[in-house]
């Protein structure tokens, strides 16, 4: 699988990575799990990217390919209280978390830990911005990084503090492209794609039942992209994204190991030729109304 050099950070991600959300919330079992990430790995993906919010995700990694762990870079993020005693964001309940996060994980350190869109007041106070500092200077992680959107995002792309960006970026959310996404390259940040596939909102024909995905079909019914209804519509959505220039890997999940072969399959084109990828941006470009912001 293609590897890309993750900004400054000397690490080289495959471009395809594991979201760890949907095993987390879907009740996936440890036997699932160890054929879903064991096979992802045995295929070349190194990354895998989990909360400390997505259920029991973090135990399931832990459990399942910690015994691996020097042949992946593992991500997690922290901001929700999720069963600890203190309000989000507050700095306790941030050095708690990565410690819990740690032990469910059956690891030292995680590579990368990024806040989890916490908003741009917070990130300016300084003081979640300083835990996890400190995590890395303890050695519980490598890099740090901020998870979110909009101006938050870009002003903690701005503030010169973090290592990693981690955004959504899709062909029905693409004010990253233009908004963080560049800064975060010219300060040499590794960049990462959440929700890169736009939650595939539009396979079914109707309106998803699920709120997360509902924002997606509705920019979607008015984008109107001609390749929407062919047989490979993931497929190139999942390129276009991989074809932004500077994201480094998009993260996808699932909770079925048959999935994870089918995700690689969809990259095996390549990048978009450019006239089909520049054809999706003009469409955003002319469609997409100005509260078309990035979604968390």
């Amino acid at each position: 699988m293609e590897q890309r050099l993750y900004g400054n950070t000397g690490m080289k991600v495959s471009v395809l990575g594991f979201g760890g959300a949907e095993i987390g919330f879907k009740g996936a079992s440890p036997g699932e799990v160890e054929r879903l990430l064991g096979s992802a790995l045995d295929a070349g993906l190194n990354v895998i990217d989990t909360a400390e919010c997505y259920g029991t995700s973090e135990e399931l990694i832990g459990q399942t390919v910690s015994h691996r762990r020097s042949e992946y870079y593992l991500f997690t993020k922290c901001g929700h209280a999720s069963g600890l005693e203190y309000p989000d964001w507050e700095p306790k309940l941030l050095e708690e978390s990565i410690d819990r996060s740690l032990r469910r994980l059956r690891t030292d350190y995680v590579d990368v830990i990024h806040l989890h869109s916490c908003s741009e007041e917070l990130l300016r106070q300084g003081d979640v911005i300083d835990v996890l500092i400190r995590a890395k200077e303890k050695g519980k992680t490598r890099f740090i990084g901020y998870s979110g959107d909009h101006r938050a995002a870009l002003y903690a792309v701005e503030c010169g503090a973090f290592d990693s960006l981690e955004t959504s970026v899709n062909i029905a959310d693409q004010e990253a492209v233009t908004l963080t996404i560049p800064k975060a390259a010219e300060r040499g940040m590794g960049v990462t794609a959440k929700r890169p596939i736009a939650n595939a909102a539009w396979v079914t024909g109707r309106k998803p039942e699920s709120e997360y995905a509902q924002p997606y079909w509705e920019r979607l019914q008015q984008l109107k992209y001609d390749f929407l209804d062919e047989p490979d519509s993931v497929g190139t959505a999942l390129r276009f994204t991989l074809s932004v220039p500077d994201v480094h890997t998009a993260i996808v999940g699932t909770h079925r190991p048959e999935r994870w072969k089918e995700n690689a399959a969809l990259l095996a084109a390549g990048s978009l030729p450019d006239p089909r990828y520049e054809a999706i941006r003009a469409r955003w470009r002319e469609t997409a109304g100005t509260d078309w912001i990035g979604l968390q």
